[in-house]
């Protein structure tokens, strides 16, 4: 048989893949692991393997990111064979409702609607879509899931577009100052804790008017803290437990400094 015949017969690698989900989820002879799921088990997974997606990136090594967004793929062909199985909608259906978005939203390339304000425009459509389906906050839509600093930032953001937001970062900045102050006279633990969130959202915020991504910058600065630890650690050996503060902030201290030059 000729080469190009027998790759004619093979499956397209999404069609593939869709049949091996299916298969998993097959009563007759499938995973056990697989059958058993449902939306709610996998949407932790989901969310898992979109981080590990950014890690790759990250990381800047293209067969890491090529894996890792396998692995995203195979959380959306999972929902989509669930979906299947309880007969509410299937892969093609996402596929196509995610191309009619995505055209619907871009009507400046896939129609003749031309405009110098793409961001302004997308924004337009999406108040529209939620108007549409019956929602008329601001707010809907920002996904309770969303890690609470990146949430935090997108509330403020949508708030902004209807004019609820300071004229510049002197208002955010003063209310983080504010909010220290009432953290400091918070009678209990439970007013503490309430105090710290207004202050984390008067950091995010102030972080958002001078154009910082608070997500962002907190996971590097985690990341730098890790880097930096791991150096006290190998400068301190074993016994690091046994060291003083002082001691520790001077091989700290010296870690930082090797770092500047």
């Amino acid at each position: 048989m000729p080469e190009n015949a027998r790759l004619s017969e093979r499956p397209a690698p999404i069609d593939r893949l869709l049949a091996v989900m299916a298969k998993l989820r097959d009563p007759d002879g499938g995973c056990e692991w697989d059958l058993a799921q449902n939306f709610s088990t996998i949407a932790p997974y989901t969310i898992e393997e979109a981080y590990e997606v950014a890690d790759a990136i990250a990381s800047a090594d293209p067969a890491a990111i090529c894996d890792e967004l396998g692995d995203l793929l195979l959380q959306v062909v999972f929902h989509s064979q669930i979906a299947t199985d309880e007969g509410l909608f299937g892969f093609d259906d996402v596929a196509t409702a995610i191309s009619d978005k995505m055209e619907r939203r871009h009507p400046h390339i896939f129609g003749d609607t031309a405009t110098d304000d793409v961001r302004g425009q997308w924004e337009a459509i999406k108040a529209a879509e939620r108007a549409r389906d019956g929602s008329h906050s601001a707010l809907e839509g920002v996904a309770l899931s969303l890690p609470a600093l990146l949430r935090s930032q997108k509330l403020q953001s949508r708030a902004a577009r209807v004019g609820f937001d300071w004229p510049d970062a002197e208002g955010p900045r003063a209310k983080i100052i504010e909010e220290l102050a009432e953290v400091a006279a918070a009678p209990t633990d439970d007013a503490r804790a309430e105090e710290i969130g207004d202050l984390l959202f008067a950091v995010v915020n102030y972080a958002r008017h001078l154009g910082v991504d608070a997500e962002g910058a907190l996971r590097a600065a985690n990341e730098k803290f890790t880097r930096r630890f791991r150096a006290v650690e190998d400068r301190a050996g074993p016994d690091i437990a046994n060291l003083s503060l002082d001691t520790l902030e001077a091989h700290w201290q010296a870690v930082k400094a090797s770092e500047r030059s």
